[in-house]
């Protein structure tokens, strides 16, 4: 089947399904969660074929872990599965109701945007939550992951494709892309498709940009900072810094620049060099870093880089100004942090940061769509129009408004015989 055809396909069932019944959408969800859980060693046999293929080409170990779909990773999204239906349905949900004259009330309600494009890194487990959050709000979805998981993406695609259609799911609400040309074709389809989510770098989500009428939700880089003031907690400090950048390190919600306050410097430098050693990190430093403790050479470069492995770029700082300003200058508006025990420097980091996750005393790892209690995500917006931050159920909706009435016209307003109430119910 050609991506028009895919395309128009998804067009019709997206009708359909935008008005399937909440029962229905989360008994084709558990019919994909048990399909999965069924058939987990065929699941495990491809992604072997994607991971041994990656290995010949000398894929990076980040990207190789990034890549592997085991047994617990399958366990992980059926229990992310059984989570999304867990919640509650949001479509159809009232939003606005006013009354606007005797009889003739005025409803908008949460409904689904129609048909989604999302393009996707190579991590199999994006396809399962794309997929199942695009299923439980109603819209059809058409995938493009990474090359490199080509096997373990077609494989996912075929069983949750039977396992929701056979469960009453209209024929075509999601599809597969599986080359460049396939994504190319889509950005001309305007007419059929109503939202592209491209996740990668910040030039592929300005390419997808700059070459479609589509409106998009940007995904870029995930240059996340964490800022320690000079009333942290040091022990704090070390625990959530290591978290933020080791934790995993190939996610768009990893640290990739600390920036530490020239008065805890000398003191938290050393203990968390050793910290992240132990862990196998390489820390890159600016020239004060570089007089506490050795460490590679930052430059203007590693400021605007995301590294998606086990490097941490240091900048020592004099205040908590020169951090936000730092963060707004080179950060990707993804997720920033600050440590500290002191109150009104919190206020002002969380209010003055431009990002869509702004944290207190925690990891950057915390900004996630599943951990937010969204169920999962389709990406981690960046953008500022429509939804920002982690795009779940709610993301992915948009609105429409329903007018009841009992033969009103609007003659009668315009020649004064009759007047608006404007009542406002919800």
């Amino acid at each position: 089947m050609s991506m028009i055809e895919a395309a128009k396909k998804a067009r019709e069932a997206s009708i359909k399904l935008a008005a399937m019944s909440a029962e229905s959408k989360n008994q084709a969800l558990l019919a994909i969660k048990e399909a999965l859980a069924a058939k987990v060693e065929e699941i495990k046999a491809a992604n072997a074929i994607d991971v041994e293929n990656s290995k010949k080409e000398q894929v990076a170990e980040p990207i190789l872990k990034r890549l592997k779909f085991e047994e617990q990773k399958v366990q992980d999204v059926c229990a992310g599965i059984e989570s999304l239906v867990g919640l509650a349905d949001p479509v159809g949900k009232v939003q606005l109701q006013t009354e606007l004259d005797d009889e003739l009330t005025l409803t908008r309600i949460a409904w689904p945007i129609g048909v989604i494009g999302v393009i996707f890194e190579s991590r199999p487990d994006a396809l399962v939550q794309i997929s199942t959050l695009c299923l439980k709000s109603g819209n059809a979805v058409l995938l493009k992951g990474g090359s490199e998981a080509k096997e373990t993406n077609r494989i996912l695609f075929d069983i949750i494709n039977e396992a929701s259609v056979e469960a009453g799911m209209p024929e075509g609400w999601i599809a597969l892309m599986e080359s460049r040309e396939d994504v190319n074709s889509i950005l001309a389809m305007d007419e059929y498709i109503d939202l592209l989510v491209p996740r990668g770098s910040n030039a592929f989500v300005q390419y997808i940009m700059k070459n479609t009428n589509i409106p998009v939700i940007g995904h870029a880089d995930g240059i996340c900072h964490t800022f320690v003031d000079e009333s942290a907690d040091m022990d704090m400090a070390v625990k959530l810094v290591v978290d933020s950048k080791t934790q995993y390190v190939v996610v768009c919600n990893a640290l990739e620049t600390l920036l530490v306050h020239e008065k805890i410097a000398k003191d938290f430098l050393p203990a968390l060099k050793k910290a992240l050693a132990e862990k196998g990190a390489i820390l890159k430093g600016c020239e004060k870093t570089r007089a506490i403790i050795e460490c590679e050479v930052a430059t203007e470069e590693d400021w605007k880089t995301e590294y998606l492995d086990y490097i941490l770029s240091v900048k020592i700082v004099s205040d908590l100004e020169e951090a936000i300003v730092h963060i707004n200058t080179y950060g990707s508006g993804h997720t920033d942090s600050i440590i500290t025990e002191n109150a009104v420097n919190t206020k002002i980091f969380m209010n003055l940061v431009d990002s869509a996750n702004v944290f207190h005393n925690a990891s950057t790892r915390f900004s996630d769509g599943f951990r937010y209690g969204f169920g999962a995500e389709v990406g981690v917006s960046t953008s500022k129009i429509h939804a920002r931050g982690p795009v779940g159920l709610e993301g992915l909706l948009i609105y429409k408004y329903q007018l009841e009435g009992k033969g009103h016209i609007v003659a009668d307003y315009a020649s004064g015989k009759k007047s608006f109430k404007h009542r406002h119910i919800v």
